[in-house]
């Protein structure tokens, strides 16, 4: 079963190797994203570290959120069609 969600934001900065894996797979499964860098918008990593969080990437879908690159999380996620028709 998939999360269904509304809007999904990738946190990520310049040169992550991580960001671009989570980016490119998430494109590949169809799934629309919005992204926030750090670099250009620093007080968004304090932000996220205030939430706990301490590894890029960080994903904020919905309810759900993880950092680092998760195949597993990424995976249950439905493509914005899938949304609408479901």
């Amino acid at each position: 079963m998939g999360i269904r969600i509304m809007r999904i934001i990738i946190y990520t900065r310049n040169d992550c190797v991580q960001c671009h894996a989570t980016k490119r797979a998430m494109e590949s499964r169809g799934v629309e994203f919005e992204m926030v860098n750090i670099d250009q918008v620093p007080e968004a990593a304090d932000t996220l570290r205030d939430q706990g969080f301490r590894q890029l990437p960080v994903v904020i879908a919905g309810d759900t959120s993880w950092s680092s690159f998760r195949p597993d999380m990424i995976n249950r996620l439905l493509p914005a069609s899938r949304v609408a028709r479901a």
